[in-house]
């Protein structure tokens, strides 16, 4: 069993389906929720992602990788963002919590 782990309300659970589409067939987005804008690319979600405090990593020339200094947390994303799946969505969700949530489209 594969998938990703999503904290909502209090309630752990896994959603196994980790490509873009659910299982309702609908496609998946990042919505960035105080200026309820789609993330379209990795540029729009770097903006957001500094203003919440986020430092960039280029450690990992495969990877676009980010950091909180405040916590442990550390985001891992593909370098092209056609690879961005609902998965690596869910884990910025996670560790931004009332900033983004992820969408059917």
């Amino acid at each position: 069993m594969s998938g990703v782990w999503v904290f909502k309300n209090g309630v752990v659970r896994l959603v196994e389906n980790s490509d873009c589409h659910g299982a309702n067939g609908l496609r998946k987005v990042l919505v960035h929720l105080p200026s309820d804008e789609v993330i379209t690319s990795y540029a729009v979600l770097e903006r957001k992602l500094y203003s919440l405090g986020w430092e960039r990593y280029y450690d990992e020339p495969e990877l676009l990788q980010y950091h909180k200094r405040s916590t442990v947390h550390l985001i891992s994303l593909p370098k092209d963002f056609s690879r961005f799946k609902s998965m690596h969505m869910f884990d910025i969700v996670v560790k931004n919590r009332n900033e983004f949530e992820v969408r059917d489209m």
